[in-house]
Protein backbone atom coordinates (compact mmCIF):
# COMPACT_ATOMS: atom_id res chain seq x y z
CA UNK A 1 0.00 0.00 0.00
CA UNK A 2 1.24 3.77 -0.97
CA UNK A 3 0.43 6.78 0.39
CA UNK A 4 0.30 10.13 -1.53
CA UNK A 5 0.18 13.28 -0.97
CA UNK A 6 -2.54 15.23 -3.24
CA UNK A 7 -2.26 19.19 -3.18
CA UNK A 8 -5.31 21.28 -3.06
CA UNK A 9 -6.35 22.64 -6.69
CA UNK A 10 -6.32 26.58 -6.57
CA UNK A 11 -9.90 27.22 -7.21
CA UNK A 12 -9.82 31.47 -6.15
CA UNK A 13 -9.69 33.13 -10.00
CA UNK A 14 -7.02 35.41 -10.31
CA UNK A 15 -7.23 38.58 -9.11
CA UNK A 16 -10.12 38.25 -6.77
CA UNK A 17 -9.75 40.31 -3.65
CA UNK A 18 -9.12 37.69 -1.08
CA UNK A 19 -5.95 36.56 0.35
CA UNK A 20 -4.50 33.32 1.28
CA UNK A 21 -5.58 33.97 5.33
CA UNK A 22 -9.11 34.55 4.28
CA UNK A 23 -8.64 38.37 4.77
CA UNK A 24 -9.94 40.54 1.79
CA UNK A 25 -7.31 42.65 0.46
CA UNK A 26 -9.55 45.62 0.15
CA UNK A 27 -13.16 46.56 1.32
CA UNK A 28 -16.14 47.80 -0.81
CA UNK A 29 -19.34 49.91 -0.56
CA UNK A 30 -22.61 48.28 -0.55
CA UNK A 31 -25.77 49.28 0.51
CA UNK A 32 -26.05 49.78 3.95
CA UNK A 33 -28.77 47.46 4.31
CA UNK A 34 -27.94 44.96 2.74
CA UNK A 35 -24.91 44.06 4.62
CA UNK A 36 -26.95 42.72 7.34
CA UNK A 37 -29.20 40.39 5.34
CA UNK A 38 -26.08 39.15 3.10
CA UNK A 39 -24.19 38.06 6.14
CA UNK A 40 -26.99 36.12 8.50
CA UNK A 41 -28.55 34.68 5.27
CA UNK A 42 -25.62 34.65 2.98
CA UNK A 43 -26.63 36.44 -0.04
CA UNK A 44 -24.36 38.06 -1.98
CA UNK A 45 -24.33 42.17 -2.38
CA UNK A 46 -23.37 44.44 -5.43
CA UNK A 47 -21.03 46.93 -5.10
CA UNK A 48 -20.61 50.09 -6.51
CA UNK A 49 -18.01 48.85 -8.38
CA UNK A 50 -20.14 45.90 -9.87
CA UNK A 51 -18.00 43.26 -7.55
CA UNK A 52 -20.57 40.76 -6.58
CA UNK A 53 -19.85 39.08 -3.32
CA UNK A 54 -21.60 37.53 0.05
CA UNK A 55 -20.68 39.60 3.15
CA UNK A 56 -18.45 37.99 5.43
CA UNK A 57 -15.99 40.53 7.30
CA UNK A 58 -16.52 43.69 8.99
CA UNK A 59 -14.13 46.60 7.59
CA UNK A 60 -12.00 48.19 10.92
CA UNK A 61 -11.02 51.68 10.48
CA UNK A 62 -8.44 52.14 8.17
CA UNK A 63 -8.71 49.45 6.28
CA UNK A 64 -8.43 49.34 2.60
CA UNK A 65 -11.22 50.96 0.71
CA UNK A 66 -11.45 49.37 -3.15
CA UNK A 67 -10.66 52.59 -5.42
CA UNK A 68 -13.30 52.23 -7.80
CA UNK A 69 -15.65 52.14 -4.94
CA UNK A 70 -14.64 55.30 -3.37
CA UNK A 71 -14.33 57.18 -6.81
CA UNK A 72 -18.16 56.61 -7.37
CA UNK A 73 -19.35 56.81 -3.99
CA UNK A 74 -17.46 60.47 -4.16
CA UNK A 75 -19.72 61.23 -7.07
CA UNK A 76 -22.87 60.70 -4.82
CA UNK A 77 -25.15 63.34 -3.70
CA UNK A 78 -25.81 63.26 -0.14
CA UNK A 79 -28.83 60.41 0.20
CA UNK A 80 -28.44 58.05 -3.12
Amino acid sequence: MSTETLTKPETTPEGTDATDDDTPKMFHYVKKNKIAESAVMGNFVVALCGEVFPVTKSPKPGSPVCPDCKKIFDGLRPGE
